[in-house]
């Protein structure tokens, strides 16, 4: 086993310490991660709901609030159309959800069995039938040009909310809000599409309150030495629009050449903490002439943020989370900070109401694989404390069937075992089971919906291992066949809900792209497709668009139907492709370490910072941390329920502490590669293990050097 630390500049580590005044090892791993800008300090250090982008950034979100409040009046049907998987399911509980709560007749259309991903022709027809004039896609649309063009010749709008990459021609929908879409204005591309649903929810809300579309100038004046600066921003639905900032010498500029005063003096209310103060120092600047009026938010602050009283925007800026992970310190910034927080607690449903949410968001994030960063960390560390709390009740039988009530929760805990069970019924075909258990709005009805999912997902397991092997002995020979460079395989028998599940152990298991073909309804079949590294799943699709009758997906994982006419074309198609194509070769696995522990420093306390990172997931790996020099103190061979590999549990010494240990499958490296009693280097996460409702904190060993004498 190799390991590697990337080389570090101690200095930009030792800066970190100092400016935020945080212990070395976590100043050294986000140095080492190269998470060193104060706008990405921020979403490791201090999350929470103030981080996350407005949604109104969505060039397209004013129509969207707009259309749903025509909607609302008109006393519309809607029919929202999801996807089978957990990021289409909890997006389609989350917009159901809201659009009932907030009076609309709604109903809901997901994929089932081998119906195919996505709007279709029948689906629309459908809705129309049903007296639906409002069609909403969530996590699909993107790609669905004729079946909106068709739902418009209807008569219907469509809305789409999607997350996936989108092709040359854009639907033709009334609006789009896909945070991928080429000109969408927003600036985070990786939300999930339950994010993105998340998103249009607190719209939705801010566009019931008197703050929406009401243009709002936020002023502050501060005097340095013998100049007078001005600075203000004009917010709209809380979003940042412009700013200015202007340096004044006294009684030198003419109000009429001022810019700042122009800025101001358009037509939307101007605002500040202290309006006598602020009025001073405009008459300190340009003559006790000027005159304009000013709202005092002071007195509306004070009802909602006891911290405000008898405060200064200076002190509150000495306090400011926000100033302290800001380049440019400036009292402005706490102003805004302030406007923003106090709409929070004036409408809860923006703030904590809102925060409710977020615990399907957190599932359908990890689920769907998106980056853990930016503001996915705050949308999925918010949503793990919302499950924590059991905060939706139609959850709670379910979580505790699965052992997880009242248990603190980690990314791991969605991924392994809470997102599989919500999955399987879509894989199985029958998605809207884990819908109605979201949805469910009684005791009863919620365990009935647990019970079921966990016998689904037992049943998958069942079903892909069969599947599994079944497979591999042809997808050996595919993977020849294609020189060693891509496998696919075309197996009817393959379910189309594990489909993606067989391609994508497929493409672990030959270190290769795999894509599993499998028929659906008559004369169509169906395709997924998962690859990684520098192989761009949708631009491999794309290079045979021609055959599809459609296909879309993301960077790394895709899909398409195909009639049976055209699928010899597509198999030899490729293959002739793979002779051009390049792909990595198997490399021996290299351990990236984050920080290496001194004897002193390997102590409980060290858990603290491993909590900081949560969540893990996809570009927020766990944290690899190496002891040197530590001793075996303890062996011991725990034999795998299956096959002749077995388990290590190990105690290590290093200072202070005797640390109880774990190595998977790496029995066989006991009395080879490392002894009881040995000196080694020891690279290892630590975590907690649950024992009969005991925690404890445990190494998990993921690699193991004898330092030679």
């Amino acid at each position: 086993m190799k390991w590697t630390q990337e080389r570090l500049d101690g200095a930009v580590a030792a800066d970190l310490a100092k400016r935020y005044r945080i212990d070395p090892i976590l100043s050294t791993i986000l140095a080492q991660r190269g998470i060193t800008a104060p706008e990405q300090l921020r979403f490791y250090l201090s999350p929470e709901l103030a981080l996350l982008h407005n949604p109104f950034l969505f060039e397209d979100m004013e129509t969207f609030c707009e259309r749903i409040q025509e909607a609302i009046e008109s006393k519309e049907k809607v029919r929202i159309f999801g996807d089978r998987d957990v990021d289409g399911i909890t997006s389609t509980v989350l917009m159901k959800t809201e659009l009932e709560r907030l009076g609309l007749d709604c109903s809901y259309a997901l994929p089932e069995n081998d119906e195919p991903y996505g709007l279709t022709m029948e689906g629309v027809k459908a809705a129309k039938d049903a007296g639906a004039s409002l069609l909403i896609t969530v996590d699909c649309g993107i790609s669905s040009i004729e079946e909106i063009k068709y739902a418009a010749s209807l008569g219907m709008d469509t809305l789409v909310c999607d997350h996936h990459l989108s092709g040359e021609a854009m639907p033709p929908a009334r609006c789009m809000i896909n945070p991928k879409a080429e000109g969408c204005g927003y600036p985070f591309p990786h939300l999930a599409a339950c994010g993105v649903v998340a998103k249009c929810i607190w719209a939705l809300r801010l566009s019931m309150t008197e703050l929406y579309n009401e243009p709002i100038i936020l002023l502050h004046l501060v005097q340095k030495n013998d100049v007078i600066v001005i600075e203000a921003a004009k917010l709209e639905n809380l979003a940042l629009i412009d700013r200015i900032v202007e340096e004044v010498v006294p009684g030198v500029m003419k109000a009429s050449d001022s810019r700042a005063l122009g800025f101001i003096g358009s037509s939307a209310p101007v605002a500040v903490l202290d309006a006598d103060y602020e009025k001073d120092m405009l008459r300190k600047a340009f003559g006790k002439s000027i005159e304009i009026n000013l709202i005092d938010l002071r007195p509306e602050f004070e009802k909602y943020m006891p911290i405000v009283e008898n405060a200064t925007l200076f002190s509150l800026s000495l306090k400011s989370k926000a100033s302290r992970f800001a380049k440019v310190k400036s009292e402005l910034d706490t102003l805004i900070s302030m406007f923003s927080a106090y709409a929070r607690f004036k409408y809860p449903q923006l703030g904590d109401g809102y925060a409710d949410i977020l615990d399907l968001v957190a599932i359908g994030t990890i689920s769907d694989l998106m980056p853990l960063e930016d503001e996915n960390r705050v949308l999925v560390r918010i949503g793990l404390e919302k499950l924590e709390k059991g905060t939706r009740a139609s959850m709670q039988p379910f979580m505790l069937k699965l052992g997880l009530a009242g248990k603190r929760l980690a990314s791991t805990d969605i991924g392994w075992q809470i997102a599989p069970c919500i999955n399987a019924s879509g894989r199985l075909g029958n998605p809207r089971i884990a819908c109605e258990m979201l949805l469910a709005d009684s005791q009863p009805a919620a365990e009935d919906g647990a019970n079921r999912l966990i016998m689904l997902n037992k049943e998958r397991k069942r079903l892909s291992e069969d599947v599994w092997d079944r497979l591999l002995p042809k997808a050996k020979h595919s993977y020849e066949l294609f020189g060693t460079k891509l496998v696919v395989l075309q197996e009817d028998s393959v379910p189309r809900g594990i489909a993606g599940v067989m391609a994508n152990r497929l493409m672990k298991q030959f270190n290769a792209p795999s894509i599993v073909i499998t028929a659906t309804t008559e004369g169509v079949h169906s395709g997924s497709m998962r690859s990684f590294g520098d192989i761009n799943t949708r631009d491999f699709l794309m290079k045979y668009s021609d055959l599809f009758m459609d296909f879309g997906g993301h960077k790394y994982a895709g899909g398409f139907s195909i009639q049976d006419g055209n699928l010899g074309e597509l198999l030899a198609r490729i293959s002739e492709d793979a002779d051009y194509m390049d792909c990595p070769e198997q490399e021996d696995e290299t351990i990236i370490v984050d920080a290496v522990v001194p004897p002193e420093r390997l102590t409980p306390d060290l858990m603290k910072t491993v909590e900081l990172f949560e969540p893990y997931g996809e570009k927020n790996p766990p944290l690899v941390f190496l002891a040197r020099n530590a001793r075996i103190e303890q062996t011991q061979i725990l034999r795998a329920q299956k096959g002749p590999a077995g388990h290590l549990r190990l105690t290590i010494s290093h200072g202070e502490y005797q640390w109880p240990a774990v190595y998977w499958n790496s029995a066989g490296k006991l009395g080879d590669e490392f002894s009881e009693g040995d000196i080694v280097d020891v690279a290892f996460h630590l975590g907690k293990n649950s024992f009969r409702n005991q925690e404890s904190l445990q190494l998990t060993v993921i690699g193991i050097n004898r330092v030679r004498p």
